[in-house]
């Protein structure tokens, strides 16, 4: 099997397996966070109703003016100041962290220390 076919399915099913156990609700939505090699996304997630009650990335037009490079840690930590006020928008402090079976260390551990400092818990 290609190699790439390979890291991609091992990704999905250590994905397929968190989410059995993480789940959003409208009180303590799940963050959601996908990483591509040139950029970050992230979203607030209600599993109850099946809707995004925010998002956020570094196509984000604010976001966006401030990098030069979507792949680093400096915009994975604009990316989660970014989704922690969104969060605060809409009265939200707590969430659940959902890394989507990606290792937590890197871009993804990054953008959730930033949200973390700006008043999200997990």
């Amino acid at each position: 099997m290609d190699l790439q076919k390979e890291k991609w399915r091992k990704r999905h099913i250590r994905h397929l397996r968190v989410r059995q156990k993480v789940f959003g609700t409208k009180e303590r939505p799940r963050l959601c966070v996908y990483r591509s090699l040139k950029h970050i996304y992230c979203q607030l997630i209600d599993d109850v109703q099946g809707r995004t009650l925010a998002a956020a990335s570094t196509l984000s037009p604010d976001i966006k003016e401030k990098i030069s490079y979507g792949g680093n840690k400096k915009a994975a930590e604009l990316v989660g100041q970014k989704i922690a006020e969104e969060a605060k928008k809409l009265g939200i402090n707590k969430v659940v962290f959902d890394r989507e079976g990606y290792k937590f260390h890197g871009r993804v551990k990054v953008l959730a220390d930033a949200a973390r400092a700006a008043n999200l818990k997990y």
